[in-house]
């Protein structure tokens, strides 16, 4: 008889416990029988959290350590030596400066005359295998970040497509299919600028290509499982009969349509071995790929014989010259979480050492692709008491447009937290443009301002929200605070919170304008009847617009559950990003009340911090963002200068998955995204 004790029911429990752990946490392995390398199962399997390069290594020790001045790049692939002398000559009509990027999988030396382009800046000649066609090598170089300086990119490749021939549907030989290129879209000095004046006037254009070569649904062949597996790693969904897309590739496309490339997460492996295949390969898939991102970012694609002959501006294409001064259309502010440093309190509440990067690290994953825990890239775990971080931080977002942060600030009956990254601002000479929102709710163990498990509360009982304006009056008195109209911005989270709110504005009010300003623009978060919003008229009470912050108030729709592969231990909610974004288009477009400042969520996923019970937001991904950024700023194109405000949640809000900042999963390709918005 087997001898039963504590010790050996403790370590057997032990075992089975870690042993159901293990299997909930390890994602299945991929199912053997996938016929393709990019399948959707061996991609979540094989990807991990691990910072690292998705292009050749060798790279590294070419790349330019000088910004560039140029605003367009011709990205050239070479595997037949013999037709580069045609690009170069093509190449030799570009009308303003433009960077040439040269992939080589001939095996062979180059020799490129480059006396032969008059305009050309930089020339790049990065070595690769013959592996991917000419799709992989422009993967690398998207991944690399090489096309991240341009906004518009001329792509081609040394094509002789023999097989074209026997095709029963599409005419003419690979002879003539490659000279209409050429002919229609960089033949000459005048096609080029013709090209450019169209890019330059007309905002949705974003990929052209030669006459007769958009192509639809009925041009799936083999690739439509391919594409869908791809498509689901950015959580867009497939439609079949939506299909368009630039045969061929080559073609001018708008910069960040191939920017946003970097978010599939493409590698060597992921594409087919070389046979000679002229379908169903992942090649063949981005091809068709790039079409569908670029309707889903809001862009058109348009063959050259759509060109009108004319155009209002035919000076329109200087637009691209490097001496153009660009000018955001909008001024984008993102929120700013300052809780990347240690402070007594958080040792006190969560242990001692603790910052917002705690949470980050420790998310776990929900469901086959989830990237859980989203970490930094470029920037890395940063510690906001270390001098340079928002330095860094700064000079990032505004190189992409964007005008300043909003501070989240956090004041509790006098009593301040996580104060120092915006008052070590303030006592800075730094040029950098800020301004606050008073985040005036309770501070809860679970991160919702409830009035249960409540750290430290708000108690306006024993401090006057009065005296709110006293302690923040040597932050919005400085130059460098962001006015509207002249007037210093203060946001409050939650408004009706505060007893006699509308006196207590009054006063602030008044305050301001002894401290010698012309005012204030005082706005309030639009959170909805369901947390205790704003009723009525904002005049009455004492405000001057809303300020909207995705997903406050937005159209919330859950996503059916099945099939999804989701953790047994998920009790938390599951909804639509597209659809979000969708209504929220549809209302900007139809109205825009001057009242109201508009606002979008890169993302929201609270799983870091809630793990089985979060909100989570399916189907974010740079392009619907482009889009829906796009809707927004739109909207507002038409007010003053000074009111064309919109407001992105977030710069840094890791632990819910709103962050513009790059991510090891996505780059820069969602900061990329707003500057391509905001100086299209």
């Amino acid at each position: 008889m087997r001898r039963i004790t504590i010790g050996g029911v403790k370590r057997r429990t032990g075992r089975a416990l870690r042993s159901v752990g293990e299997r909930l946490a390890t994602p299945p392995a991929p199912d053997r029988s996938d016929e393709f390398p990019a399948s959707f199962s061996r991609w979540s399997y094989n990807r991990s959290a691990r910072l690292k390069a998705m292009y050749p290594g060798a790279w590294k020790k070419q790349f330019f350590s000088e910004p560039t001045s140029a605003r367009i790049a011709a990205v050239v692939h070479v595997y037949y030596i013999d037709l580069l002398p045609q690009i170069v000559e093509a190449l030799a009509g570009m009308p303003v400066p433009f960077d040439l990027i040269v992939t080589n999988a001939s095996g062979q030396a180059l020799e490129i005359d480059e006396s032969r382009m008059p305009q050309l800046g930089r020339l790049q000649v990065l070595d690769i295998e013959n592996h991917g066609r000419d799709i992989l090598p422009l993967i690398a170089v998207v991944n690399a970040g090489l096309l991240d300086p341009y906004e518009l990119v001329f792509k081609v490749h040394t094509k002789k497509s023999v097989w074209r021939e026997e095709h029963t549907e599409l005419s003419g030989s690979g002879d003539q299919w490659r000279e209409s290129f050429f002919s229609e879209l960089v033949g000459s000095v005048d096609v080029v600028t013709r090209v450019l004046n169209e890019f330059a006037s007309d905002p949705g254009l974003g990929i052209l290509t030669s006459t007769g070569n958009v192509l639809g649904p009925e041009f799936w062949g083999g690739d439509r499982d391919i594409v869908g597996a791809l498509l689901r790693r950015i959580q867009m969904e497939l439609d079949e009969d939506a299909l368009r897309f630039a045969a061929g590739s080559i073609y001018w496309v708008r910069g960040f349509l191939l920017q946003g490339l970097r978010s599939l997460e493409l590698v060597a492996a992921d594409f087919d071995e070389e046979a000679g295949q002229v379908d169903a390969t992942t090649a063949h898939a981005i091809e068709r790929i790039l079409g569908i991102v670029a309707g889903e970012a809001g862009y058109d694609i348009r063959e050259a014989g759509s060109l009108s002959a004319d155009v209002a501006d035919p000076q329109a294409y200087r637009r691209f010259a490097p001496e153009f001064e660009a000018v955001p259309r909008a001024r984008v502010i993102p929120f700013y979480l300052p809780q990347f440093h240690t402070f007594p309190e958080n040792d006190e509440w969560w242990e001692k050492g603790f910052t917002e990067w705690s949470n980050v690290a420790a998310g776990t994953p929900l469901y086959p692709g989830h990237i859980q825990p989203l970490l930094p890239s470029e920037l890395g775990f940063y510690d906001l008491r270390t001098p340079g971080v928002r330095d860094a931080q700064f000079e990032l977002a505004t190189s992409m447009g964007i005008e300043g942060f909003m501070y989240y600030y956090y004041w509790f009956a006098g009593k301040k937290l996580m104060e120092m990254p915006v008052e070590d601002l303030l006592a800075s000479d730094a040029d950098q443009k800020f301004c606050i929102m008073w985040a005036n709710e309770n501070w809860t163990r679970r991160w919702d301002g409830s009035e249960q498990n409540v750290l430290i509360a708000q108690d306006y009982d024993r401090v006057s929200a009065k005296q709110f304006i006293d302690d923040v009056l040597p932050l919005i008195t400085d130059p460098r605070y962001i006015r509207i109209d002249g007037k210093p911005v203060i946001a409050v989270y939650r408004i009706t919170q505060i007893p006699d709110h509308v006196a207590v504005i009054e006063h602030w009010r008044a305050v301001a304008v002894e401290a010698g300003l012309p005012g204030l623009t005082l706005v309030t978060v639009d959170v909805g009847t369901s947390m205790q919003g704003v009723e009525g008229e904002l005049a009455e009470h004492g405000l001057d617009a809303y300020l909207e912050f995705a997903p406050h108030n937005m159209f919330w729709s859950s996503l059916p559950r099945d099939h999804r592969g989701l953790d047994g231990r998920f009790q938390g909610n599951l909804l639509s990003y597209n659809a979000m974004a969708e209504k929220a288009e549809e209302r900007l477009n139809t109205e825009a009340p001057d009242h109201r400042y508009p606002g979008v969520m890169v993302n929201f996923d609270n799983t870091a911090r809630r793990q089985w019970q979060p909100d989570m937001w399916y189907g974010s991904n740079p392009y619907t963002f482009r889009r829906w950024l796009n809707t927004t700023v739109s909207a507002v194109a038409d007010r003053d200068r000074d009111q064309r405000v919109v407001f992105v949640n977030a710069w840094n809000e890791w632990a819910e998955g709103a962050v513009l900042e790059p991510s090891q999963r996505y780059g820069r390709t969602y900061l990329l995204a707003v500057r391509d918005v905001l100086y299209r």
